[in-house]
């Protein structure tokens, strides 16, 4: 299922929300309502999480079942995330959401975390974790959306990248994009194995090729 949305008057809903296949974590400042239609919509609990007055939480936030990853100026209740281990991270690289693209296999990284961050994401999400780029691109999580069915990246990733990439997540993978031709499908939606969210700016031609890669 595919649903188009708004959020803020925002196409680019990922920004707001990180969500798996039991939980969807926002920022206590994002309205009620909208995290709750979301959550209902994917099949999950609502969490909010304190990421010190910011909205961006899929921009900041890392997760997979085993784990959150974090900045450090944030904070959330692990009883209400089902006692993940969560690790709040000091790195010069602190959009964990938009840095990390994780799944229960394994992680790929932004270039530049440092050596006790990944330690960190490490102990946190419980799989092999590289540092690497999709696409050209660095920020991994932001021009790629994963989930336990699929995986969408974006149209600069080359065949053999994309192999790649399929053999490491362990998921079948296509190339995509979202809100009417950006890239950046990280930012443009938030998924998980119970459906899609996506700006409401995107194309019924993207809506088949996030359908074909996610559902």
């Amino acid at each position: 299922m595919i649903r188009k949305i708004d959020i803020d008057s925002s196409d680019f809903v990922g920004l707001f929300g990180r969500v798996g296949d039991d939980i969807a974590i926002f920022s206590r400042n994002l309205d009620s309502k909208t995290a709750n239609d979301i959550a209902l919509f994917l099949k999950v609990s609502s969490v909010n999480a304190d990421l010190n007055g910011i909205n961006y939480a899929g921009s900041l936030i890392s997760m997979n079942s085993n784990g959150i990853v974090m900045p450090k100026e944030s904070y959330i209740d692990k009883k209400e995330v089902n006692d993940r281990n969560v690790v709040y991270l000091k790195d010069k690289v602190n959009a964990m959401g938009n840095d990390i693209l994780a799944n229960d296999r394994g992680a790929i990284i932004h270039k530049n975390f440092g050596r006790t961050a990944i330690k960190g994401i490490q102990d946190a999400l419980g799989v092999e974790v590289i540092k690497g780029e999709v696409g050209g691109i660095k920020t991994v999580g932001s021009v790629s959306v994963l989930t336990k069915k699929g995986l969408i990246v974006t149209p600069t990733t080359s065949e053999e990248e994309m192999k790649s990439l399929s053999q490491f997540f362990k998921v079948p993978i296509k190339q995509g994009t979202a809100n009417f031709g950006s890239i950046y499908v990280g930012s443009a939606m938030m998924a998980n194995s119970s459906g899609v969210i996506v700006g409401n700016a995107t194309t019924p031609i993207e809506l088949g090729r996030i359908d074909e890669a996610l559902s």
